[in-house]
């Protein structure tokens, strides 16, 4: 789906997941999403906390996880869960054991980021139902972020994440953005969600937005296998839709 600029598709993006949460909520009593971080993730937040529909949702009924972590100290401005708190979690009644952070590294497992790999997959496992077959919750939405190279949440292109196919989560180090040294959901675990959102703004993603919709391998672009097991999405603005052929890109107002 395509928006004309990316204020205009933070504010839908929005509206849609408020929608998607309460209808969980309906049919479940809860609801669970992976919060992703990034220009157009934070936005989207910023955007739920203003709309008058955000109060539709429950949320003290929210599971809320993270599909990556920047490898910081807890409350470093850098932390997706600290720019998520700011944009939105501070500003709802969100139930705090229902707040699951990946750990910082300054945390209890100090800075050790296998350590807390680990550690964030049994709060994954825990999260999980029998009904989803699998040691990872069937997340109600994920949100997810595409870099200009195709990276989702923090699996990079030809890394080690990228062929991992046993663990849910993994610590990444190296990463060609800084910083180097993350804790990331696999794309396995990724898959466990119900449906998959991938937001993705700028002229700079046109082209691993096209070559993903174009059947690239998820190795070489690893966005290209971030998919739900009901529906995936590819949320777009129009300079990041720009070079996908036969999509109707919609004109600047």
């Amino acid at each position: 789906m395509v928006h004309g600029t990316a204020e205009l598709l933070a504010a839908a993006v929005a509206a849609r997941l408020v929608t998607r949460l309460v209808d969980a909520q309906a049919a479940r009593g809860s609801a669970s999403l992976v919060l992703t971080g990034g220009r157009t993730g934070i936005a989207v937040l910023e955007e739920l906390r203003e709309a008058p529909a955000r109060d539709a949702v429950d949320w003290s009924r929210v599971d809320l996880y993270w599909g990556d972590e920047r490898f910081l100290a807890a409350g470093h401005p850098e932390r997706n869960e600290t720019q998520a708190r700011e944009a939105l979690l501070d500003h709802v009644p969100v139930d705090p054991a229902r707040v699951h952070v990946m750990a910082p590294s300054d945390g209890e497992f100090g800075d050790d980021p296998d350590a807390a790999a680990a550690a964030y997959a049994e709060v994954l496992k825990a999260g999980a139902q029998p009904e989803d077959h699998a040691p990872v919750p069937a997340f109600d939405v994920c949100l997810l972020g595409v870099g200009e190279e195709g990276h989702t949440a923090s699996v990079f292109p030809s890394s080690p994440a990228v062929y991992e196919t046993e663990r849910s989560v993994v610590a990444v180090r190296n990463c060609p953005k800084p910083p180097p040294t993350r804790v990331s959901l696999t794309l396995p675990a990724i898959r466990s969600a119900t449906e998959v959102w991938l937001l993705t703004t700028g002229t700079g993603k046109a082209a691993a937005v096209a070559m993903a919709l174009s059947g690239a391998g998820e190795v070489q672009l690893p966005a290209a296998g971030a998919r739900g097991r009901r529906r995936t999405l590819w949320l777009l603005d129009r300079a990041a839709a720009a070079k996908v052929p036969g999509v109707f890109v919609p004109p600047l107002a």
